[in-house]
Formats: structure tokens, C-alpha cells, sequence
């Protein structure tokens, strides 16, 4: 399977401290994956690496070809992929603006009918995990549902050093069982989607939602 990690901060200075935490669970998220599912294609896609316009132009209002080569690159990842995996922190107990700003780019049709993750963090008790409520709804709306498996890690900073690594005193072996839950059911969705595209192609049953909203068959 091929997935894409998003991570979902733009936030890289201090105070507060650390400055981006949300590496740090990246990065722990990443060796996890490659220490257990080693046999899938993975790739970060921080959103610190796509400083979009103030001015909001989503992906498809570009004409053919047009569109900036990040954003063409992006989206051609996002469409090759068969699952995603949503890093979030938590701002008023929603998800990172900047994850649903690059994420609001994209065509639906891109997203759909492939499995997401969530994983929330925060430097305080609650793990995000008022973000991820907030997440399923906006990924269910991409078409790529989340699995019911979710990560939160909270006070993330003292569990994860810069590298990803655990802090002296964690059990990695059980942070990487807590996180595995999550990947084997992304797996498992992954591969049944995909077994299921290759049979019978979704775009050709639905119209997909590329350029109008007259593509979602609203009277």
C-alpha cells in the first residue's frame, strides 16, 4: 500500500516549547510504520512545505496545467495513494487550520474511497482528541473515511524526543502496540478498497465532485 502521512502544523518557533511538536509524533508515527509495515510505501507531506497564497484557490479552479507545481505534485500523491494518515494538533477543540487549509485544495474525488488514520497530539492532557472528533467528519466529507482506531498522545513533549524517539522512562514497544491497532486497521481497509477499485471503478458508478457543485446532483 502506498500512504501518505500529512502533518498537520505550520507552527515553528518558540514560545511555546518544543517548536514543532508535532514532528516529533510524525516522526515516531513514520518509525513505527517502518519498523512493523515495513512492506508499504510510505511519505510525510508536512504542510510547513506548501506556503500557500493568502488568497484561497483550490486545486481544480486552476486551468489544465496551471495549477502551481507543488500543488500538481500533491495532488497526483494524493490520487496515487491507498490510504492517509491525518496528523493533527488541536486549536479551540478543532483540528490544525493548516491541515484543513492544504487538504481544502484538493478535489474530493482525489480522497475517496480510500481509508485515513487520525492522530491528534497536544502538549497538554487531552491528546487533541477533541480534534479527532471534529476530523471524522471533515475526512468522511473527502470520502476517505477514518478507521474507528485513533491515536492521541498527550503531553506529547515529554513522550517523544526531537529525533521521534521515546523519552527516557517510555516504553516504545508499547507506544508502537498502541499505535499499531490503528495501522493494522488502515491496512486492512487499504487493501480491501483497493482490491474493490481494481474490480469496479467508483468514478464511473458516481460522478465525482471536480469543478461545480452541480456534480453532487443537488437539484
Amino acid at each position: 500500500m502506498k500512504y501518505l502521512v500529512f502533518l498537520g502544523s505550520v507552527r515553528d518557533s518558540t514560545p511555546p516549547r518544543p517548536a514543532r511538536l508535532g514532528l516529533r509524533v510524525a516522526k515516531a508515527c513514520l518509525a513505527c510504520l517502518m519498523d512493523r509495515h515495513a512492506e508499504h510505501e510510505i511519505e510525510l507531506v508536512d504542510a510547513l512545505d506548501y506556503p500557500l497564497d493568502s488568497v484561497f484557490k483550490p486545486h481544480f479552479a486552476y486551468a489544465k496545467h496551471k495549477a502551481p507545481a507543488a500543488l500538481n505534485a500533491l495532488a497526483a500523491k494524493i490520487e496515487a495513494a491507498d490510504g492517509f494518515i491525518m496528523i493533527s494538533p488541536e486549536y479551540n477543540h478543532s483540528m490544525s487550520p493548516a491541515l484543513a487549509n492544504l487538504l481544502n485544495h484538493f478535489a474530493s474525488s482525489l480522497f475517496a474511497y480510500k481509508p485515513s488514520a487520525i492522530v491528534t497530539y497536544s502538549a497538554g492532557q487531552w491528546g487533541g482528541m477533541r480534534a479527532a472528533v471534529g476530523m471524522r467528519t471533515f475526512l468522511s466529507e473527502l470520502g476517505c473515511l477514518p478507521v474507528s482506531a485513533m491515536i492521541h498522545v498527550a503531553k506529547a513533549q515529554t513522550v517523544f524526543l526531537a529525533d521521534g524517539s521515546v523519552q527516557a522512562g517510555e516504553d516504545q514497544a508499547a507506544w508502537f502496540d498502541y499505535f499499531d491497532r490503528t495501522w493494522l486497521q488502515l491496512g486492512w481497509w487499504a487493501q480491501a478498497a483497493a482490491v474493490h477499485r481494481e474490480a469496479v471503478d467508483p468514478h464511473q458508478i458516481l460522478e465525482s465532485f471536480k469543478t461545480s457543485p452541480s456534480e453532487r446532483n443537488a437539484p
